[in-house]
C-alpha cells in the first residue's frame, strides 16, 4: 500500500506556507460568555498556541488576525487573510447553546479540496482530545465565505455547558485542542511541530 501524497501542498525551496489564524471575536465583541468565561479570551489563548507550536517549522509564515483583545470586523478579517495570500485560514471559535464537544465548519460551496483539509484538520483534533464528535459541518459564515483559500472555522467545546467550560479553563486541555488544529496543519503542508 502507497502513501498518499494528494494531501500535502508541494512548494518550492524559497517558498513558505503560509498559515492566516483568525481568534474569533476580540474588543467589544466578547463572543459567548458564560461560566465566569468569555469566548474572545479563550480563542485568543488557543491561537496563540497554535502560533507557537507552527513555528517550530522555519517554512511556516503566519499572520493572526488578532494578538491582543482588539476588535476586527468579520470582513475585516477576510480580507487580512486574502491580502496575506494565506494558503489555509483557520478561524478558532468556542460554541454556545446547549451542546458538547467539538466540530468544525467549511463553507457551504467549498471545493473538494477545502472539504479534504478539514476532515485532516477535524480528525487530528479529535485524536488529541476525548470530546464528543459533532461532525464536519458547512455553513455560509462570513470569514469562510469571503476568504479565497482554503478555510475551516473550529468550535471547540460549548463555553454554557458547565463541564465544558471546565475544560476549557484547564491548560493540558487548551495545550491538546491547539495541537490537535496544528498536527492536522501540519500534515496537509508538510511542515515539522
Amino acid at each position: 500500500m502507497g502513501v498518499d501524497f494528494s494531501l500535502y501542498v508541494l512548494k518550492g525551496d524559497d517558498q513558505m506556507v503560509r498559515i492566516f489564524i483568525d481568534p474569533g471575536h476580540g474588543g467589544n465583541d466578547p463572543g459567548a460568555v458564560a461560566n465566569g468565561l468569555e469566548e474572545k479570551n479563550i480563542t485568543l489563548d488557543l491561537a496563540l498556541r497554535l502560533q507557537a507550536l507552527l513555528e517550530a517549522d522555519e517554512n511556516v509564515e503566519l499572520q493572526l488576525s488578532r494578538s491582543d483583545d482588539s476588535d476586527v470586523g468579520l470582513s475585516a478579517r477576510a480580507q487580512l487573510a486574502n491580502d496575506f495570500g494565506a494558503d489555509y485560514f483557520v478561524s478558532i471559535h468556542v460554541n454556545a447553546g446547549g451542546g458538547t464537544g467539538f466540530e468544525s465548519f467549511i463553507y457551504t460551496s467549498a471545493p473538494t479540496e477545502t472539504a479534504t483539509y478539514q476532515t485532516t484538520v477535524h480528525q487530528a483534533i479529535m485524536q488529541e482530545i476525548d470530546v464528543t464528535d459533532r461532525g464536519e459541518k458547512t455553513a455560509n459564515f462570513a470569514v469562510l465565505r469571503e476568504t479565497i483559500m482554503p478555510a475551516i472555522l473550529t468550535e471547540n467545546m460549548f463555553i454554557d455547558t458547565a463541564s465544558d467550560a471546565e475544560r476549557l479553563t484547564d491548560d493540558a486541555f487548551l495545550q491538546s485542542v491547539a495541537l490537535g488544529h496544528a498536527r492536522g496543519i501540519a500534515e496537509i503542508f508538510g511542515l515539522t511541530i
